[in-house]
């Protein structure tokens, strides 16, 4: 634009075509009554009233000219790009991001790069997607088999206590591990499948152990199909709700196990559990710290057994005991579960697992 006024510019270039307009003057009529005046005729383009076509030259002519600067580049700073971020997740190839988008998100990043889920990146990368619980859940979880093996010694009272704080954990941490969150009725129902469990069995006494938890187990079943058919939800999400209560609830009730096994076998089984999933833990290659799990367990095994009286035949009840609690481990870090997985299922599975090594395998030994 020119830093002519405006009236001057076009008084100057339209002639007198504009002399009469004040818009100020239209203002102070507004309660005058308006007077009738003629249509007023279009307006023309100069070309036009000289009788000449319209060519671009004279477009160019009455083309607004910028000249100067304006009012935004005065009164604002100029912008200055601000350098990308480095991020801080590993590099990952471009053409492999264009099909690794999934439902779930790693962190965000801010710097444009495409965002893949942890387990994504790790099969893109060659790398393996499961994550281990680690050392806390493995403490946890020795925690809470030392709290089996010493009550079993004690009783079958004793025992219940710990046993329902294993089977508690266990019923919350299978289903958040089959994405299934918030699940609190069939959390509530599997809990209760254990719970019911312990109590048929030390009604019936340890040695209708297998009775009260088959018949727990199949009552169990059974509620959860007509609980599944009273739902209104679509048929994939019932099957897979079933599916997920009726294992969570299977868990739940073998735990049981721990009650109707002989005392010394259990004491021997939880503490050989403790002591393979601390050294599971332990920062070895996988094959390499499978074997010092399992010799722990061996170990373990022998050391109490001696002080309860299997003798030597507790090396092999801790290496039974020891490779289903390793099983239970590897099932609690099936592709890359959340913390919460780790801390729930991560810390009941080995437990829970190792239930029917301890009963069978402390049956034949006694």
């Amino acid at each position: 634009m020119t830093n002519q006024p405006y009236g001057q510019q076009h008084n100057g270039q339209y002639g007198d075509s504009y002399e009469g307009y004040d818009p100020y003057q239209q203002q102070n009529q507004q309660q005058e009554p308006y007077p009738q005046q003629q249509q007023p005729q279009a307006q023309e383009w100069p070309g036009q009233q000289q009788g000449q076509g319209y060519d671009e030259a004279q477009a160019q002519q009455y083309t607004q000219q910028w000249q100067g600067q304006t009012w935004e580049t005065q009164m604002q700073a100029p912008v200055v790009a601000a350098p990308a971020p480095v991020a801080e997740a590993p590099h990952v190839p471009p053409q492999a991001n264009e099909g690794a988008a999934g439902a779930g998100y790693g962190p965000a990043t801010i710097a444009g790069n495409a965002r893949v889920t942890d387990a994504q990146r790790a099969r893109l990368e060659g790398r393996s997607p499961i994550i281990e619980p680690g050392i806390q859940p493995a403490g946890l979880t020795a925690l809470l088999g030392l709290l089996l093996s010493g009550t079993a010694a004690i009783g079958s009272y004793a025992l219940v206590v710990p046993l329902v704080v294993l089977q508690a954990v266990t019923a919350a941490g299978w289903f958040r591990l089959n994405g299934m969150w918030p699940a609190r009725q069939g959390i509530a129902l599997a809990f209760a499948g254990g719970v019911t469990a312990d109590v048929a069995l030390l009604a019936a006494g340890r040695e209708n152990g297998p009775a009260a938890i088959f018949g727990t187990l199949g009552v169990w079943v059974l509620l959860t199909l007509v609980l599944q058919l009273r739902s209104h939800a679509d048929p994939d999400t019932r099957m897979y709700g079933l599916m997920a209560t009726v294992a969570s609830a299977a868990l739940a009730i073998i735990a049981t196990g721990h009650l109707a096994a002989d005392p010394d076998a259990v004491t021997v089984g939880a503490a050989a559990v403790a002591v393979a999933v601390l050294a599971r833990a332990l920062p070895l290659p996988t094959p390499a710290s499978v074997v010092v799990a399992l010799l722990a367990a061996a170990g373990a095994g022998i050391a109490v057994g001696g002080m309860t009286g299997l003798g030597s035949g507790g090396a092999l009840l801790g290496v039974a005991a020891g490779g289903c609690a390793l099983i239970g481990h590897r099932v609690a870090s099936y592709d890359y579960p959340s913390r919460f997985v780790h801390f729930t299922a991560g810390v009941a599975l080995p437990l829970a697992a190792a239930a029917p090594a301890v009963y069978l395998v402390g049956r034949a030994l006694a």
